[in-house]
């Protein structure tokens, strides 16, 4: 997916003008095709595989629905950072928290990185995992795949840099908006599970209500606000991107500094947040299924 993103860019690019109005136009047109491809690949699939024998489709279907969640290479990702805290090599960690965040991580102290890392570690509990999930819910793989197009697309150009400003504002917009409800049962879901898990579930609750909208995205404070909550951290506040200072709002309260076990603790949120999610997702995928 992120080979054709990458491809598509630069032929969409070519056959529009470089002129602000040509730039969103090449964007629209650039996400159509993306998504138009990506879903009609799994379509194709899995009207084949059916037609074919059912339970050949039923595996394909598992294997690309499988293929959607990023719950282990995110907590794999997250505890590279992890280790080369543990080993205090503040550079190695800067590296390994600038290959799963968009932020500049040169000059980051070692709070620095770890709040980076939770903070992207609460985001995707959403985008690659509870959203992919709620998606494949209504509408299983095909429906998944075209989710994860679009998430995929805003990760690679929806940023407001000199290079995507006007290209990548069609993608940045409709990840607000595919996201928007997903964003908000996540958050819901976390603090049930910071209640279950013996986080902070109280403070979650409390920390949601006061700094879900302190961001620049309407859907990223949702979950971040509850991870702050839940550990009783104080994320967000002042990044750079691409050299340029961005003056952001913080995110919870500063019960407590943040530490690099902080991490830890955000993947163990992370996973049974996902395990509650499963389990309330497949039987309403089940009740729905049972009485159609």
């Amino acid at each position: 997916m992120g080979k054709l993103i990458t491809l598509l860019e630069k032929i969409t690019r070519s056959f529009f003008p470089k002129s602000r109005g040509g730039e969103r136009a090449a964007g629209v047109v650039f996400g159509i095709l993306v998504i138009a491809i990506t879903t009609a690949v799994p379509m194709l699939l899995l009207y084949f595989g059916y037609r074919w024998n059912r339970w050949i489709g039923f595996v394909l279907e598992a294997i690309l629905c499988y293929w959607l969640f990023a719950t282990k290479s995110l907590k794999d990702e997250s505890m590279k950072v992890y280790d080369e805290l543990e080993k205090q090599d503040l550079s190695g960690a800067r590296y390994a928290v600038s290959m799963i965040v968009g932020r500049d991580t040169k000059e980051l102290t070692e709070q620095g990185v770890t709040k980076a890392t939770v903070e992207t570690i609460a985001e995707n509990t959403s985008d690659g995992i509870l959203a992919p999930l709620l998606y494949m819910m209504i509408g299983g793989g095909i429906l998944g795949w075209a989710y994860k197009s679009i998430n995929t697309m805003d990760s690679m150009v929806g940023y407001k840099n000199d290079k995507y400003r006007y290209f990548g504002t069609f993608a940045a917009k409709l990840d607000d908006v595919v996201n928007y409800i997903p964003a908000r049962i996540s958050a819901w879901l976390m603090i049930l599970s910071s209640y279950l898990m013996g986080f902070d579930g109280k403070n979650a609750a409390k920390i949601h209500r006061r700094d879900h909208g302190n961001h620049a995205s309407p859907n990223s404070a949702q979950t971040e606000s509850v991870m702050a909550g839940a550990l009783d951290v104080q994320l967000a506040g002042n990044a750079y991107y691409f050299g340029k200072l961005y003056e952001k709002p913080t995110i919870g309260d500063d019960i407590r500094p943040i530490e690099y076990e902080d991490i830890k603790r955000a993947n163990r949120l992370l996973y049974g947040t996902a395990v509650v999610s499963v389990i309330i997702f497949g039987v309403i995928r089940f009740l729905i299924c049972a009485f159609m």
